[in-house]
């Protein structure tokens, strides 16, 4: 039982700490800021663009940005003991 309770707070941690990571992408001076949670924290466009190259740019930073977090959050917790992924 110990066990488990130690693994949830290792858990709790990560996910902590993990919130607190960022991760910034910019294309064709489009910026997109996500965090660990996977919540875009800012979003900036760029004004010399017209709309479509702008919507592009903005999924290409939102696709690029969610892959990058995502490969981050797996490798922090491939490193905690007892989640071998």
């Amino acid at each position: 039982m110990f066990d488990k309770l130690k693994k949830l707070k290792q858990l709790k941690d990560l996910q902590s700490a993990l919130g607190k990571e960022r991760m910034d992408v910019e294309k064709n001076g489009v910026t997109v800021t996500i965090n660990g949670k996977i919540e875009f924290e800012n979003i900036r466009l760029n004004p010399e663009l017209d709309q479509d190259k702008q919507e592009k740019a903005v999924r290409d930073c939102v696709n690029e940005a969610v892959k990058k977090i995502q490969f981050k959050v797996a490798q922090r917790m491939s490193q905690m003991p007892g989640f071998n992924f």
